[in-house]
């Protein structure tokens, strides 16, 4: 098979129910119906996927999966929803079932596959995918990530297994501590990587890919393809083949795509209106910053909904549980940074706000693909303030569409309180009634009668003759100064000037 005949090339595709849904969420089905045991995968991967109800494979399945079968370095681009954790797994578990044994010793079961991801969330949901499909053979898979204690990924890594997801930091950790030996790695996956490259990991992942041999197979998976993945991928990929099943940087035709023009101030009750025009059960609101994450969930506490915030500065057990509790449905709104804009999988998730327009443009698509997954409609909402308007053209570049903003009313604030309706308290009886301020209040008061006479005696011009005070020549001589203060010696001139004796004498 070519590298011609095995590119994918642009294509869209619909939605179909019985297309599988992974770590990535969502799924769209091929053209064509594909069955899983038509590109050759074991018999216990084809049960264990029909253990959780998929058929049929997605385009980036039916493409991906052949190739990656065949050895080849791969560069998976598809937008976010469409299967790509099932498109790498499947296929590499599909070589290391060669590898599977049933024996207790560590040694036996050496890492074979590395799967690094950008955030603790999207690693730890990838590894629950990964054993999901593993689960009818006896492949070991693990993860480790930071935030939580080192001692128990420690032990698990130290007995064994084939498959490790990892973040890259909590990764070198482990690598440093000699915990985990990754030369036999004969897989390496770089999910999302441009998410990793965005907040810095390029280091860590040069690092990370140093330690492993040279000689593997690599594939990397990204929702949108950059200048700098490309070049990333030159540099790490043998002759890789792009995968790609929909226009790069595209979002999802089942979503509806809302913008509309509010100010800053009236962000929130513009989110408050729309949830409940549109009767939206659960909804996920996005915000550019951890403290304006936590400040906007108490505010919505105090509204009256059901709130809880996800972002970097909480532990990952709190991280964990306010996911867990939101996909259970014991959330009403979960208010998020970026943490939780890749690759996690939301089921029924209706509506998504964008409070505040992501800096990168890039974000919005992931941001927006967190509703409309398996086949569902969803809706995005994006927020718009007067200081956005770079941040959307910059959004118009990338998806290609214009973007129209529409006017959103809401209803007028409550009056503010004056002065005068404040409550009286309990001591209050003893204070003086202060007039409220009216604009006659506010006006200049009356000038005070003086108590100088000086200043009451009429005008008396003076006389013609009068000298001016200003001009009047000083008559003090040396004898009018204070008895206290000593006249200065006169003293002879310098080059030669003569005194008066009588000067010398005084």
């Amino acid at each position: 098979m070519t590298e011609t005949q095995t590119s994918a090339q642009t294509e869209t595709t619909t939605s179909d129910e019985s297309a599988p849904q992974d770590g990535d969420g969502g799924h769209i089905s091929a053209p064509v119906s594909l069955e899983f045991s038509s590109v050759g995968l074991a018999e216990s991967l084809q049960r264990a996927v029909a253990d959780q109800g998929y058929t049929t494979m997605t385009p980036i399945q039916a493409k991906a999966i052949p190739i990656v079968l065949a050895g080849r370095d791969v560069m998976g681009a598809a937008q976010t929803g469409t299967g790509k954790t099932a498109a790498f797994s499947l296929p590499l578990l599909h070589k290391m079932l060669r590898h599977e044994n049933a024996s207790m010793s560590p040694a036996r079961h050496p890492v074979r596959a590395l799967v690094i991801a950008p955030t603790r969330e999207l690693a730890d949901q990838v590894a629950a995918n990964i054993k999901g499909y593993a689960q009818h053979s006896k492949l070991r898979t693990a993860v480790v990530y930071g935030g939580i204690d080192m001692k128990p990924q420690t032990a698990e890594l130290k007995a064994g297994v084939e498959v490790l997801v990892a973040t890259p930091g909590r990764l070198l950790d482990h690598i440093e501590a000699k915990n985990c030996v990754l030369n036999q790695v004969e897989y390496v996956v770089l999910d999302e990587a441009d998410r990793m490259l965005d907040i810095g990991f390029l280091p860590d992942l040069q690092r990370i890919l140093s330690y492993l041999p040279k000689t593997r197979q690599t594939l990397l998976f990204s929702a949108t393809f950059s200048p700098e993945i490309k070049r990333l991928a030159e540099s790490y990929l043998q002759d890789p083949i792009l995968v790609e099943v929909a226009r790069p940087n595209a979002t999802a035709t089942n979503v509806e795509q809302r913008f509309f023009s509010v100010a800053t101030d009236d962000k929130r009750s513009a989110v408050l209106k729309l949830l409940k025009e549109r009767a939206i059960t659960q909804a996920l609101v996005f915000v550019n910053s951890k403290l304006g994450c936590a400040r906007l969930a108490r505010s919505f506490e105090r509204d009256g909904l059901r709130t809880n915030a996800l972002h970097g500065d909480k532990s990952q057990d709190e991280r964990l549980k306010a996911l867990d509790a939101f996909k259970r449905g014991e959330v009403d709104v979960l208010v998020a940074t970026d943490v939780a804009a890749r690759g996690l999988d939301i089921a029924d998730l209706p509506a998504v706000f964008n409070f505040d327009v992501p800096f990168n443009a890039e974000d919005y698509v992931h941001r927006i693909g967190r509703t409309g997954r398996a086949g569902a409609s969803g809706l995005a909402v994006t927020l718009v303030s007067r200081d956005d308007a770079r941040l959307i053209g910059d959004i118009e570049k990338l998806i290609r569409k214009k973007i129209e903003l529409e006017p959103l009313e809401l209803e007028e604030d409550r009056p503010r309180r004056t002065f005068s309706e404040r409550p009286r308290r309990d001591d209050d009886e003893d204070r003086p009634v202060r007039a409220p301020f009216t604009a006659r209040s506010a006006s200049p008061a009356a000038p005070r009668a003086s108590s100088d006479p000086f200043f009451d005696k009429p005008y008396e011009p003076a006389s013609a003759t009068a000298e001016p005070a200003w001009e009047a020549k000083a008559t003090t001589s040396a004898r009018s100064f204070s008895p206290n203060i000593k006249p200065k010696k006169r003293v002879a001139a310098l080059f030669g000037a003569a005194c008066k004796p009588e000067e010398v004498a005084n």
